[in-house]
């Protein structure tokens, strides 16, 4: 298939898979249950970081954070005690489990108070740094200046140790990506859509090689970069557009 084909054939499926029905069936869900602006971010950030193993598990387990901050999130992270944290004794997602959740409690309060919010501790890194997995790696930095456990380190990716940071790219999309379809949100200004990479995950990786666009094996931050060049040739302004076609080719075993 030649670029143009490709480009015709991947076109047409993000407007098939970037619609509204994509919602209910996928982590998005969760912080489309909210309106104002942090708790869409903070919620969202919340749920992207345990978006990994099956999906029911993973949005049933983001309704009970949600219930545990009063359907609150902006609230209870800005204003919570450390006692408040003890309701989330017992919480577990996979590996991720109540101290793991208690420190990025703590971290996104620490974010929120000292960098501005999410959306300015991201923007500056990714100023600072003029790339945006470069500006994930200092992020990180920025969210373990709280007390935490070294095994909570795990759970924030860093695309400068090769990691696809799947989860952040994916919460990064959601976040900045205007898409006029009412999926991603595109409540972020401060960072083009343009700098955004795609969340790298087994079907967007098996898609993507399947249509010769990857050639890495592994799906790693190599492997981001390799699809980067790919994708911004494709859609120079909006690349990771076609993390719905990607995506939907593979979960609906299209191809």
């Amino acid at each position: 298939m030649t670029k143009a084909q490709l480009k015709e054939y991947l076109d047409t499926k993000v407007e098939q898979y970037n619609v509204p029905d994509f919602i209910p069936h996928d982590p998005i869900q969760i912080p489309h249950l909210f309106t104002n602006k942090k708790d869409i971010e903070l919620a969202g950030f919340i749920v992207a970081t345990i978006s990994w193993g099956n999906r029911k598990s993973i949005i049933n387990n983001s309704h009970k954070l949600m219930d545990i901050m009063d359907q609150s999130p902006s609230d209870f992270i800005l204003n919570h005690e450390e006692s408040d944290l003890d309701r989330l004794d017992g919480f577990v997602h996979r590996t991720f489990n109540s101290e793991d959740c208690k420190t990025f409690m703590r971290s996104l309060k620490n974010i929120e108070i000292h960098h501005g919010g999410l959306e300015s501790a991201f923007a500056k890194a990714y100023q600072e740094t003029g790339n945006l997995q470069h500006a994930i790696s200092r992020f990180k930095q920025i969210f373990f200046e709280v007390r935490h456990l070294p095994r909570t380190q795990k759970h924030v990716s860093d695309p400068l140790k090769n990691s696809s940071a799947k989860r952040i790219n994916m919460f990064l999309r959601w976040m900045v990506r205007n898409d006029n379809a009412g999926v991603d949100f595109g409540i972020w200004d401060n960072i083009p859509m343009s700098a955004l990479s795609l969340p790298l995950d087994v079907h967007t990786g098996n898609i993507a090689r399947k249509l010769n666009m990857l050639k890495r094996k592994q799906n790693d931050g190599k492997a981001v970069a390799e699809l980067d060049q790919i994708l911004r040739k494709l859609d120079p302004d909006d690349p990771v557009k076609y993390d719905y076609a990607l995506f939907g080719l593979g979960a609906f075993k299209e191809i």
